[in-house]
């Protein structure tokens, strides 16, 4: 919890606000903590990660993120429509700059969805079956 204006509100509450800054009070100590809003739009965009079915996902990451991977100097690859079996026989982590995708994992009953502006990490040794409903382009990287 946090103390701000004089009101207590969740720290979760916290990051979806649009003021600019903040000053907060730790339920602990009374010690004022300035947050700025660079700091509260990188602790929301960390808490889009999500893991399904062994595949980690995180929506629109900042662009500080995708130069930090080098993921513009990473290779291409595209694909039309269609659907087809694929095993990773290493890490791959890709950005999606267009497209849509299904991703079925061996053995599960369930898919993961994937598209434009998601960071995708698929883990080694995983087979799975790749719909594609929308055409896409996409740089990869192998590790």
């Amino acid at each position: 919890m946090a103390c701000i204006g004089g009101g207590l509100i969740q720290s979760q509450r916290l990051l979806n606000t649009k003021s600019k800054l903040y000053f907060s009070y730790s339920s602990t100590s009374y010690s004022p903590i300035l947050l700025t809003v660079s700091t509260i739009r990188s602790e929301s965009m960390a808490a889009q990660t999500t893991e399904k079915l062994g595949i980690k996902i995180q929506k629109n990451p900042p662009e500080s993120k995708l130069t930090q991977l080098g993921v513009r100097n990473w290779p291409k690859w595209g694909c039309p429509p269609s659907k087809f079996p694929w095993t990773y026989e290493a890490k791959e982590t890709c950005f999606l700059l267009e497209g849509k995708v299904k991703v079925t994992p061996a053995g599960a009953n369930e898919s993961v969805e994937i598209g434009a502006g998601d960071l995708v990490e698929f883990p080694k040794g995983m087979s799975c079956t790749w719909d594609v409903s929308v055409a896409v382009d996409k740089h990869y990287n192998f590790s």
